[in-house]
């Protein structure tokens, strides 16, 4: 899967250095989340490097979500995957054999991506380097942000700011939400695609 063949290395390379954005160290991010409640969630690539910018590592992040919506493991409301991060508003409905399904969805990710960084990128593997016990190369931030979306108003707003995530000046991906294949914005919008993990969100508020 040579997820870079449409970028010569001295463009990757030029990507892969992009300073990471810093965070304000007086805000608190919550991480944790219950089963059978909504949350909006983001998950960040460590340093916040574009690793998800090629299309493959995209299709693998929705594999991963269609296979816990299949053995009902997660309901996903909404979605959009970035070049270096992902929002999704869902619905953890029970454990994936001993952990949560969004730790099975983390290991996995991490586990397919790095398998494929390995073979063939690795020059791109130092950027995601740790020093940890259980692992030398980490994929996903440790700090995902959890925010319980517990009436109609809130997910609305979760799902409007997701959907126009491509359009921000810093990406500018497309001109309309519905443009970006990579989101559930055409999904509401015109009845398109789900996917094969979409719920409607009304359907739950």
């Amino acid at each position: 899967m040579h997820i870079y063949a449409n970028l010569t290395y001295f463009h990757l390379s030029k990507l892969m250095k992009m300073k990471k954005v810093p965070q304000d160290s007086n805000t608190h991010r919550n991480s944790k989340m219950t089963l059978n409640e909504v949350y909006f969630w983001t998950d960040t690539i460590k340093d916040w490097k574009p690793i998800l910018k090629h299309d493959a590592y995209k299709e693998i992040i929705l594999s991963s979500w269609k296979e816990l919506v299949r053995r009902k493991k997660i309901v996903v409301y909404a979605f959009v995957i970035m070049p270096n991060h992902l929002h999704v508003v869902w619905e953890l409905s029970e454990f994936n054999g001993k952990e949560m399904p969004h730790a099975s969805f983390n290991k996995f990710t991490s586990h397919v991506i790095i398998q494929d960084l390995k073979r063939n990128y690795p020059k791109i593997l130092p950027y995601l380097q740790v020093n940890e016990m259980d692992r030398k190369h980490r994929l996903w931030q440790r700090d995902p942000l959890a925010i319980r979306m517990d009436n109609r108003l809130k997910i609305e707003q979760k799902i409007n700011y997701i959907h126009h995530n491509p359009l921000q000046p810093k990406w500018n991906l497309v001109t309309s939400p519905t443009l970006y294949q990579w989101s559930s914005a055409d999904f509401y919008e015109n009845g398109g695609q789900n996917h094969g993990i979409l719920t409607h969100y009304l359907e739950r508020f």
